[in-house]
C-alpha cells in the first residue's frame, strides 16, 4: 500500500471519527457515521475521493471483523443466558423467530435470490447488542424491570448467530448439489460442535499457549491464535466470523479473560472502525435509488415485528404496555452483524444490491431506534389494554423498576376488602381500591374524590400500595415514583402471576 493510499485512509478514519464525535453528543450511535464517511469518500460516491481501491484494505477490514465477533465470544455470558429460565428462552425464541421469518419471506418477495432471501432474514432478524446496550445506559434504564430479559434476548440471538452463520456459510459457498449442500452443512456444525469442546474441555490447555507475563507478548499471542482459528475455518467452509466467535468464547472461560479484555479488545474498536468505513467504501450511490422502496418496507416490518416481540415478551413477564414498548423499541437497532452478514454475502458474488440495501437499512434504524425507544411513553399510551391483560389502565405508561429500594416493607399481598372504610363513614363514592402493603391498610385511589391512599401513605410513611382491583397485581412505591416489581428470577409475591 502506498503512501498516497495510507494518506486516504488516515483522513477517512479521522474525519470518521470526529463525525461520530458530535453525534455521541446527540446520542447516536458510532457505527453509521463510519459508514456515511465511507460512503461520501468512496470511488461509488461524486466528490472527494479519499480511497480509490477499497479492495486494499480488504485484510484491514477482515481483520476488524474477526476482532468484533472475538469480542463477541469473550463477553458472552453463558450464566446469564442459563440462568434466565424458560421464559425468558421463549421470549428470544418468539423475538427471533419473528423477525427472521419475517425477513426471510419479504427476501423471498423482493425476488433476487434464495441465498440473498437467507441473508437478508438474518440482517433484518438480529438485533445490534453495541446499539442496545449503548440505548439502555443513555436513557438510564439498567434497573428497569424489563432491561434482564433485553439482555437475555440479545445475548441469545449473539447465540444464534453463531449457529446462523454456520447455516449460511455453505449456503454462501454454492454447493453444486444437495448432497453437497448437506455435507458443507454438517461440516459447518461439526467443526462448530468442536469448538464448543474445545470450549468446554481444552480451554485451560488453550489459555496456557497464549499466557506470557509479557503484555505485548501476549497480545501478540492472542491475536495470532484468534486470526489462525478464523483463517482455518474460513478454508474449512465454515466462516472466519464463526472462528473468531468460538476463540473468543473459549478464553472467556479461563482466567486470562480479563488480561484479554484489557490488552486485546481495544484493538477491536479501531480495526472494526476501518471495517465499517470500509463498507461504506463499497457502496455505489448509483444503487441507493434502486433499494429506498425496499428498505422503507423492511423498516416498517422490523418495527411491527419487534413491537409485537416485546408485547410477547410482556406477557410473559407480566410487564404493562410501558414495558412492552420499551422492550420492541430498544431492540430496534440494526448494526454490526447485518453489515457482517452482508459483507459475507458481497464477498460470495451474490446479488449486489445487498450492499446498499443493507447499508440505508441499518444508517436509519440506527437514527429511528434511538428516537423512538427515548419517546417509548407516547407509544404505550396507544396500545389497548387487551394486548397485555386487563389492570393497566392508570399505569401503562410507567416505567416499571426493580431498583425499589424499600421492598424489604412489604408485609401483606392480599385484603378481602371490598370497599374504602374512610369513604364508607364519609358517605361518598370511591373509584378503585388500593392496599397498603406494609400495614394492610385499604384505601381508595387518586381517581377517587378524598384520595385516602395516597394521604394515608403521606401520613404513615408506608412506601409501596398495591392494586386492590381482581386481576391486578401492580405495585406504586411513593418515594421513588415508580411501579415495582420483583427482580428477574426474584420470588414474587403471593398475588404476582
Amino acid at each position: 500500500m502506498g503512501h498516497p493510499d495510507l494518506i486516504g485512509l488516515g483522513a477517512t478514519v479521522l474525519i470518521a471519527g470526529l463525525l461520530a464525535r458530535i453525534a455521541r453528543r446527540y446520542g447516536l450511535p458510532s457505527i453509521p457515521c463510519y459508514m456515511l464517511v465511507g460512503i461520501a469518500f468512496g470511488p461509488g460516491t461524486p466528490g472527494p475521493e479519499l480511497v480509490r481501491h477499497p479492495g486494499d484494505l480488504a485484510v484491514i477490514a477482515a481483520l476488524g471483523l474477526v476482532l468484533l465477533l472475538f469480542h463477541l465470544g469473550v463477553e458472552f455470558p453463558v450464566d446469564q443466558v442459563l440462568g434466565g429460565g424458560r421464559r425468558l428462552f421463549l421470549a428470544a425464541v418468539i423475538c427471533i423467530g419473528v423477525n427472521v421469518c419475517a425477513g426471510l419471506l419479504f427476501g423471498l418477495v423482493l425476488g433476487w435470490g434464495g441465498s440473498e432471501a437467507l441473508v437478508i432474514a438474518g440482517a433484518l432478524g438480529i438485533s445490534s447488542s453495541a446499539i442496545v446496550t449503548k440505548l439502555l445506559i443513555e436513557l438510564h434504564r439498567l434497573t428497569n424491570a424489563e432491561t434482564p430479559v433485553i439482555l437475555g434476548i440479545v445475548v441469545i440471538e449473539d447465540l444464534f448467530l453463531a449457529l446462523y452463520l454456520a447455516l449460511l456459510s455453505p449456503v454462501l459457498s454454492q454447493a453444486g448439489s444437495a448432497a453437497g449442500l448437506a455435507a458443507d452443512v454438517a461440516a459447518s456444525f461439526g467443526f462448530l460442535l468442536l469448538l464448543f469442546l474445545v470450549a468446554r474441555f481444552g480451554a485451560r490447555a488453550v489459555a496456557s499457549l497464549v499466557d506470557s507475563r509479557e503484555d505485548e507478548l501476549f497480545a501478540v499471542l492472542t491475536i495470532g491464535l484468534v486470526v489462525l482459528v478464523a483463517g482455518l475455518s474460513d478454508r474449512l467452509g465454515v466462516s472466519d466470523a464463526i472462528g473468531a466467535l468460538m476463540t473468543g468464547l473459549v478464553l472467556s472461560r479461563t482466567e486470562i479473560r480479563e488480561r484479554v479484555v484489557r490488552l486485546v479488545l481495544p484493538l477491536r474498536d479501531v480495526f472494526a472502525a476501518v471495517f465499517f468505513v470500509t463498507f461504506g467504501l463499497t457502496i455505489d450511490v448509483a444503487r441507493l435509488g434502486a433499494v429506498a422502496a425496499p428498505v422503507g418496507i423492511a423498516v416498517a416490518l422490523t418495527l411491527v415485528c419487534n413491537l409485537a416481540a416485546g408485547v410477547a415478551a410482556a406477557r410473559l413477564f407480566g410487564f404493562n404496555q410501558r414495558g412492552a414498548v420499551n422492550i420492541g423499541l430498544t431492540m430496534l437497532g440494526r448494526g454490526e452483524f447485518s453489515l457482517i452478514l452482508a459483507t459475507l454475502a458481497l464477498a460470495a458474488g451474490l446479488d449486489a444490491r445487498i450492499g446498499p440495501f443493507v447499508a440505508i437499512y441499518v444508517l436509519v434504524l440506527a437514527v429511528v431506534s434511538p428516537l423512538l425507544a427515548t419517546h417509548s411513553r407516547y407509544a404505550a399510551r396507544l396500545m389497548p389494554d387487551w394486548i397485555l391483560r386487563p389492570g393497566w389502565r392508570y399505569v401503562r405508561e410507567e416505567t416499571i423498576s426493580t431498583s425499589c429500594t424499600h421492598l424489604d416493607r412489604i408485609r401483606i399481598t392480599e385484603t378481602d376488602a371490598e370497599e374504602c372504610p374512610q369513604c364508607v363513614a364519609e358517605g361518598i363514592d370511591w373509584v378503585e381500591l388500593r392496599l397498603c402493603v406494609t400495614c394492610g391498610r385499604v384505601g381508595c385511589c387518586d381517581d377517587s374524590p378524598r384520595r385516602h391512599a395516597s394521604a394515608h401513605a403521606r401520613e404513615s410513611g408506608h412506601p409501596i400500595i398495591q392494586s386492590a382491583e381482581p386481576g391486578e397485581d401492580w405495585r406504586w412505591c411513593f418515594p421513588d415514583e415508580t411501579l415495582v416489581q420483583a427482580p428477574l428470577g426474584g420470588r414474587r409475591s403471593a398475588t404476582v402471576d
